[in-house]
């Protein structure tokens, strides 16, 4: 009955999603049709915004989940007791959050091919702008989530690891099993901030020719030359997927919430 339940969950997801941009497409559509685009330019310029937003989307949500396991690995490591694991761990976070997200991605994009050609030589032809930005996008939000994952470890009562000890439980099994999932628990709301943050801060892909949300209001204002109408509907295409991306988050957190908090 679980497994039914979850195809069913998975279904509903898969199949709103595809409403969702056959919608957004249409209703961009008739936006501009209302602002006195023709019809034929009206269907080009919304079913781009339209594709662009999704290109927005699956960034945000591929590079939010592959940054959380970054996190959790990078926030475990920045607190262990061994050099060789804890320094390089800082260096990362102290690297990624001290220099502008648009050098990463920028880096990303024409420099990590170079690095990597001698050991790689399809890099080039396989970092495309998408998959840098990914790689950009990552590894960014993932040192922040790194700093929120291990504020949430050191927030978890000394007792709960002598509890464990005291049962058997190696240092190993005791973060896995003990603190984490409930470190985890308690830093959802600010790793919830930065997944939202990250889809805002994905416009910045179009540096690289990434064809998500910004640049594809770019490209149409080049071509109608109506800034207003095109900048308007932009920022309400990223509010309408701050908020949806919000709404779900939110009952993830209310679902993991800890009784009493």
């Amino acid at each position: 009955m679980r497994y039914l339940r979850f195809f069913a969950l998975v279904l509903l997801l898969v199949l709103g999603y595809f409403a969702l941009f056959h919608a957004l497409s249409w209703a961009l559509e008739r936006y501009f049709l209302l602002t006195g685009f023709g019809p034929e330019r009206a269907a080009s310029a919304g079913r781009i915004m339209a594709q662009g937003a999704e290109v927005t989307l699956k960034l945000t949500l591929l590079s939010g989940a592959a940054g959380l396991v970054i996190g959790v690995f990078a926030g475990m490591a920045r607190l262990s007791a061994r050099a060789w694991v804890r320094l390089p761990a800082a260096f990362y976070i102290w690297v990624i959050r001290g220099t502008p997200l648009l050098v990463q991605i920028l880096f990303a994009y024409n420099a990590l091919p170079l690095l990597l050609q001698p050991l790689w030589p399809g890099a080039q032809q396989a970092l495309t702008p998408y998959w840098a930005a990914f790689i950009a996008l990552a590894f960014n939000v993932g040192a922040y989530n790194a700093e929120v994952v291990r504020a949430g470890i050191q927030a978890i009562p000394k007792g709960q690891w002598e509890a464990a000890w005291s049962l058997g439980f190696s240092a190993a099994d005791t973060m896995r099993f003990v603190i984490l999932p409930q470190a985890l628990r308690i830093v959802v709301p600010p790793l919830v901030n930065n997944v939202v943050a990250l889809l805002k801060d994905s416009s910045l892909a179009s540096v690289i020719t990434l064809l998500e949300l910004a640049l594809s209001g770019q490209r149409i204002i080049s071509a109608t030359f109506r800034p207003v109408e095109v900048y308007l509907a932009v920022a309400a295409v990223y509010l309408l997927l701050t908020t949806l991306l919000t709404f779900f988050t939110n009952l993830l957190e209310r679902r993991l919430a800890l009784p009493g908090r």
